[in-house]
């Protein structure tokens, strides 16, 4: 066969946009991409798609926009079925006195598995394809996220008290790197250390955690200066601001993500620019708790990368990510007085490749480009709410709502098709959420 004959691939999906968030931040109007054993190839025009690939089947989407799948680099998945459980409380409050005595009587490997599912059948039904998850039992978790065909960040659970998953920060530790060999070289998990916060967290363990960086070469993800109180109460015990106490023990760095950071000094601006330290932003989950506000825009502006997440479920009280885009850009504009601050293609980006750049997955996710992983979405744009669509990227931010979300393919694989769950039963896991909504109550 001539080198430029059309190459046979599985599936071309012709859509009315393309929105592949590479360079330049392009929209394209009317082209297709192709998917081919998990890869992604092309885009081009429609018109030219003969001229290098034959389909053996394709899928017209003539009111929709493809989009990479979205990333949602922050979550506690298991802890779906809190929903709603301890609502309206500050953060400190909902910690100690609801969801740490909760976690104590209910969470097991298999309450984890189950708020997993149910969470997981939320994001794809949403357009998220990935998710960085840190919570109780990860174990637990790796059968459940193969089942849903998603890719995951599991960041172990390590802290200095007991939990229902460690002893302490030491056997956390020994439990990751343990976790890590059962994987191997897994296609959609992999793992990072997941230390809860500075405060729960102390110096010996911040220099083991060092070391277990050093020795298995895995990222950090660690809330960070979530609130006021948080920093100062660092100021209080150590005289150092949360953040500057990571920098000295050696933490912070390209691997490592710094989630909420709703309070930024110049100090800390200038700590998280120097190690090009990643930030993930939880904006609703820190409105809803009265945590503070992420400066969005000055950490663009200094050119540290900012990913995106919902939270969990018990403080967000979704995990739909258009949701999460939408309140980012609004509150973005108000924090820093500029309705400039965070335009739609912006947030599109932050949940897309600036996630994935954050995660550390930017050479192979969170792009619609030639050989990139087939994780990506299609939207119907035809609604009510969104048209006319004089922008496809402010119609995705400001208007859609996740339920148009129509199809998801992760490596090439569709997880959602015509607004359906794919290998996810939807009525067993409404049902399993009733008997744990039931047996929470009955304690």
């Amino acid at each position: 066969m001539p080198s430029n004959a059309p190459r046979d691939v599985e599936l071309v999906i012709e859509a009315r946009w393309i929105l592949p968030m590479s360079d330049g931040l392009p929209t394209l109007e009317d082209h297709a991409i192709a998917i081919d054993d998990g890869r992604l190839l092309g885009p081009w025009p429609i018109g030219e798609v003969a001229q290098h690939v034959r389909p053996a089947r394709t899928l017209r989407l003539r009111h929709h926009a493809l989009l990479p799948g979205l990333i949602n680099a922050h979550n506690h998945a298991g802890m779906s079925l809190m929903r709603g459980f301890a609502d309206d409380l500050p953060l400190m409050t909902w910690l100690n006195e609801h969801i740490w005595p909760a976690e104590a009587a209910h969470v097991n490997p298999e309450f984890v598995a189950a708020g997993t599912r149910l969470a997981c059948a939320e994001m794809i039904r949403s357009g998220t394809t990935s998710f960085a998850d840190m919570y109780l039992a990860p174990e637990a978790v790796v059968p459940v996220v193969e089942q849903a065909g998603m890719r995951a960040q599991l960041c172990t659970p390590l802290i200095d008290f007991p939990t229902p998953w460690s002893k302490d920060f030491e056997s956390g530790v020994r439990q990751t790197e343990a976790l890590k060999a059962s994987l191997g070289d897994h296609s959609l998990i992999s793992l990072a250390f997941g230390p809860h916060a500075p405060y729960t967290v102390g110096d010996a363990s911040l220099g083991r955690l060092r070391e277990a960086r050093e020795q298995l070469g895995l990222p950090i993800q660690m809330h960070v200066h979530e609130t006021r109180d948080e920093v100062e109460q660092g100021l209080t015990q150590d005289g150092k601001r949360p953040l500057r106490r990571l920098f000295d023990a050696g933490l912070l760095g390209p691997h490592f993500q710094a989630v909420h950071m709703t309070q930024v000094d110049d100090e800390d601006l200038a700590l998280l620019r120097e190690t090009e330290t990643a930030v993930i932003h939880c904006p609703q989950s820190n409105l809803k708790l009265a945590s503070g506000f992420c400066p969005v825009d000055r950490l663009q502006k200094a050119g540290i990368t900012v990913g995106l997440g919902t939270d969990g479920a018990a403080s967000n009280n979704d995990l739909d990510m258009f949701d999460e885009m939408k309140t980012a850009a609004l509150l973005a504009k108000g924090v820093s007085g500029d309705a400039a601050a965070l335009p739609a293609m912006a947030a599109l980006a932050m949940a897309t490749r600036d996630s994935a750049r954050a995660l550390g997955m930017e050479k192979r996710r969170g792009q619609l480009r030639e050989g990139f992983d087939a994780d990506l979405i299609a939207v119907d744009l035809e609604a009510l709410n969104s048209v006319p669509v004089h922008q496809p990227a402010s119609a995705a931010v400001y208007a859609v709502q996740s339920h148009q979300v129509s199809h998801v393919w992760v490596a090439g694989c569709v997880r959602l098709e015509a607004g359906e769950l794919v290998g996810l039963d939807h009525q067993a896991l409404l049902h399993e959420a009733r008997h744990y909504e039931r047996a929470m109550r009955s304690v």
